[in-house]
C-alpha cells in the first residue's frame, strides 16, 4: 500500500454546462478543487458567486424541523439498524429543496407558537402569583386615585417594624393612612390612602423603610377576579398548546423527507463551496484542482461529454506542501486509518504509515489484552455492527480495528491461558469440582512469568524500532541519501550487533571471542561519534559529541523502557480480572459469582479496552513514529456526496 499519486488538473468549461459538469463531478467524487491564482484577476477573471448563504440558511431550517420532530416525536428504531440508502442521482437533485424548506418552516412555525403559548402562559402564572397578597382586598387592582386622594401599592420587608411605618407616614401627612393587607415571612403587602397633595411627602418617608411599589396597569378587576380569569386563561393556553404539540408531532411523517432533503442541501452546499473556488468570465470558467492518477481515465470519460479544455500534469516537489494525501489501503490496513488520522497524516513525499504499523499494532493491542473472552466480545460486537450497521468509512475503520483487535486479543489470550481471567477454574471450585478443574493450558502466564513477559517486551521494542529504523533508511536511500543513512541508522546498528556479541560471550555463548564484540562495538560507538558532529565545525564539534552520547544513551534506553508498558498492562489485566473472579468465589454461590462476574469484568473490559488502545497508540506515535515518519500531509477532500442521514446505493 501507498500513499496515492495526485494530478494537478486545470480545466476549462462552458458556463452554461457549469452546473451539470459540477454535478457529475460531485458524483465521480474524486476531484478536489482548489483557489486560482490572484494573478488571473488582472487578466479579467472574477469569481463565480454562489447561493452559498441562502444555502446554508435552508440547511438550518430543516436541520432544525428535524430536531424539533426527534424532540416532540422520537424516531423508534432497532438498535444497530443501517440507514437507508438511496441513489445518488436523488441526492443530486436540488428540486426536493423547495417543498422541504416549506414544510420544515411550518414545522419550526409550530414549535414558534409553542413558545408564544408558553411565555403567556408564564405571564399568567406570574399575575396569578403577584394578585395572591391582594386576594382579601375588595377593589381593582389598577385603583391608583380618587378625585380628590392617591392610593399606593406596594410592600414593606417583614423585618421592618410596621409600627414606625406608620407612624412614619402619619407624620409626613395628617391626611394619610396605612392598611396592611396581606403577609408572609418576608414581606408585608401594604395599601396606604393619602391626599394628593402629600404624595411626594409620603412617598420619601416610605422609601426610608425600604417600601417597593406595585402596578398592576390593565388589570381594572379585583385580585380574586383577576385570579379566576388567569387561571381561566391558562386552561386555555394548555388546550392550545397540546392542540399544536399534537400538529407537531403529526409531522413526524415528513421526517423520511425531511432527511432525505437535508442531505440534499449538504450535498449542494459542498458544490457551492466549490462553485465559489472557480474563476470565470462571461462565458466560460476556469478550475483547477487534483485528482488521483488511477482516477484520470474515468475523469476524461466524464470530461470528454462537454466542450472542455483540460489538462493534468504530476506536481512540482515545490508543490508538495499543497498536494492532497489519500492513502490507499486493503482491509487489513484500512483499519489503522483512524489511528493515522489522530496523529496526522503523512506528507505527500513520506510513506504510508498503515501497512508498516498494522501488524505492530494488532500484535501489541492483543498482547496487552491477553483475553479469551474478552477477545470474543470484541469479535462479536464487530461483527454485528458490521452485519447489523452496514457501516462506512470512519465507521468501518473503527468496526475492522475492533475485529483484528479482538482476533489478537483471543490468540494471545489462548497462549497465556486467560478466559476472563481465570473464570473457568473459579466456577470449578464453586461446583465442587476437582482441583484444578478448569485451569486452561498456557504457553506462559503474566502472572507468575512477569520478568519472561517483560523482556520479551523489550524484545518486541528492539524489533518495532529497528523496522523503523530500516524504514527511515530505505527512504533515504531512495532520495540519494545514503551518507545519511549510513551514519545514523547504519552505526546504530554496528553498535547493537557489536552489544550483542559482546553478550552472547558473557552468557550463552562463551566461544564467541570476546575481541569481536569489543571492535564492533568499538567501530560503532565511533560512526555514532562522527555521524553525530559531521555537521558541525569548531567549538561546536566538541559540544556535539557530548549531546550525540546524551541522545544517543537516553533515546534508546526511554525508547525501549517504554515497551514495559505491555508487560504491565498484560499484567494488570489479568490481576484485575483474577480479583474480581476471586471476590466472586468467595460465597461459594454461583448466582452470587455471576452478579460479581458481570459487574466486575465489564468495568475490567472497558478500562482496558480504552487503555490498550492509548498505549498502543502512543508506542506507534511516538516511538515508532519518531523513527521515519514525516507527517504535515493535507487530507484529499474531494467534491463528493457524504450523506449524513441516508448511504449511497453502492454499484
Amino acid at each position: 500500500m501507498a500513499i496515492v499519486k495526485m494530478k494537478k488538473l486545470r480545466l476549462m468549461a462552458v458556463r452554461s454546462e457549469k452546473n451539470q459538469l459540477l454535478r457529475e463531478l460531485e458524483s465521480f467524487g474524486c476531484v478536489e478543487f482548489s483557489e486560482l491564482g490572484e494573478d488571473l484577476e488582472n487578466q479579467g477573471l472574477v469569481h463565480e458567486s454562489t447561493d452559498l448563504l441562502v444555502l446554508r440558511n435552508q440547511q438550518n431550517t430543516i436541520l432544525n424541523a428535524i430536531g424539533l420532530l426527534d424532540r416532540y416525536a422520537p424516531e423508534k428504531k432497532p438498535l444497530l439498524s443501517a440507514k437507508p440508502q438511496v441513489e445518488t442521482e436523488v441526492l443530486l437533485d436540488d428540486s426536493i429543496l423547495k417543498s422541504a424548506v416549506g414544510k420544515a418552516a411550518e414545522i419550526n412555525g409550530l414549535e414558534e407558537k409553542i413558545k408564544r403559548l408558553a411565555a403567556e402562559e408564564n405571564r399568567q402564572s406570574g399575575l396569578i402569583e403577584s394578585v395572591m397578597p391582594w386576594l382579601e382586598l375588595d377593589m381593582p387592582l389598577d385603583t391608583v386615585s380618587t378625585e380628590r386622594s392617591a392610593i399606593l401599592w406596594g410592600s414593606v420587608p417583614a423585618r421592618i417594624d410596621l409600627q414606625s411605618v406608620i407612624a412614619a407616614v402619619e407624620e409626613a401627612s395628617d391626611e394619610a393612612e396605612l392598611f396592611r393587607i396581606s403577609g408572609d415571612k418576608s414581606t408585608n403587602y401594604v395599601l396606604v390612602v393619602c391626599i394628593r397633595e402629600a404624595v411626594s411627602q409620603v412617598q420619601d418617608s416610605l422609601r426610608r423603610f425600604g417600601f417597593t411599589a406595585i402596578s398592576f396597569n390593565g388589570e381594572n378587576v379585583t385580585a380574586k377576579e383577576a385570579k379566576a380569569r388567569a387561571e381561566n386563561r391558562l386552561e386555555a393556553l394548555a388546550a392550545e398548546k397540546e392542540s399544536v404539540r399534537e400538529a407537531l408531532i403529526a409531522k413526524a411523517t415528513e421526517r423520511a423527507d425531511l432527511k432525505l432533503a437535508a442531505d440534499v442541501a449538504a450535498s449542494r452546499i459542498t458544490r457551492a463551496e466549490a462553485e465559489g473556488k472557480l474563476m470565470g468570465m462571461e462565458s466560460t470558467v476556469i478550475m483547477q484542482g487534483w485528482v488521483p492518477a488511477d482516477k484520470e481515465a474515468e475523469l476524461a470519460g466524464i470530461i470528454e461529454k462537454y466542450g472542455c479544455a483540460w489538462e493534468t500534469e504530476d506536481p512540482d516537489p515545490s508543490e508538495y506542501p499543497d498536494v492532497p494525501v489519500q492513502l490507499k489501503n486493503n482491509r487489513i490496513t484500512d483499519a489503522l486509518n483512524m489511528v493515522t488520522n489522530m496523529y496526522s497524516l503523512p506528507a505527500y513525499d513520506g510513506v504510508d504509515p498503515n501497512p508498516l504499523m498494522a501488524p505492530f499494532f494488532i500484535l501489541f493491542y492483543g498482547l496487552m489484552m491477553a483475553d479469551m473472552g474478552y477477545g470474543l466480545l470484541m469479535m462479536i460486537a464487530a461483527l454485528v455492527a458490521m452485519a447489523k450497521i452496514r457501516p462506512r468509512k470512519g465507521t468501518l475503520s473503527f468496526c475492522r480495528l475492533l475485529l483484528y483487535g479482538g482476533i489478537s486479543t483471543f490468540i494471545m489470550g489462548a497462549l497465556t491461558g486467560g478466559f476472563f481471567g481465570n473464570a473457568p477454574e473459579q466456577i470449578g471450585k464453586i461446583l465442587g469440582k476437582p482441583e484444578g478443574w478448569g485451569v486452561l493450558p498456557s504457553l506462559f502466564n503474566p502472572m507468575t512469568d512477569s520478568m519472561l513477559v517483560l523482556i520479551g517486551s523489550m524484545v518486541l521494542g528492539m524489533i518495532h524500532l529497528n523496522t523503523g529504523m530500516v524504514i527511515s533508511a530505505v527512504e533515504k536511500v531512495k532520495k540519494g541519501d545514503a551518507a545519511s543513512a549510513l551514519w545514523e541508522e547504519g552505526s546504530l546498528w554496528v553498535t547493537l550487533v557489536g552489544i550483542i556479541l559482546f553478550a552472547l560471550n558473557k552468557t550463552v555463548a562463551p566461544g564467541i571471542p570476546a575481541i569481536i564484540g569489543k571492535v564492533i562495538l568499538i567501530v560503532g560507538c565511533v560512526m555514532i561519534l562522527y555521524g553525530g558532529t559531521r555537521g558541525a565545525s569548531g567549538f561546536g564539534k566538541f559540544t556535539s559529541i557530548f549531546g550525540t552520547l546524551y541522545n544517543t544513551l537516553t533515546g534508546w534506553f526511554g525508547d525501549i523502557l517504554s515497551y514495559s508498558r505491555i508487560m504491565a498492562l498484560m499484567l494488570a489485566g489479568s490481576v484485575i480480572a483474577t480479583v474480581f473472579n476471586t471476590i466472586g468465589g468467595i460465597a461459594n454461590n454461583l448466582v452470587f459469582f455471576l452478579i460479581i462476574f458481570l459487574i466486575g469484568h465489564a468495568l475490567n473490559f472497558a478500562l482496558n479496552l480504552l487503555g490498550c488502545y492509548v498505549h498502543d497508540l502512543r508506542l506507534q506515535c511516538l516511538e515508532y513514529f519518531g523513527k521515519f515518519y514525516k507527517d504535515g500531509g493535507r487530507a484529499f477532500a474531494p467534491l463528493a456526496v457524504n450523506p449524513k442521514y441516508y448511504d449511497t446505493v453502492e454499484n
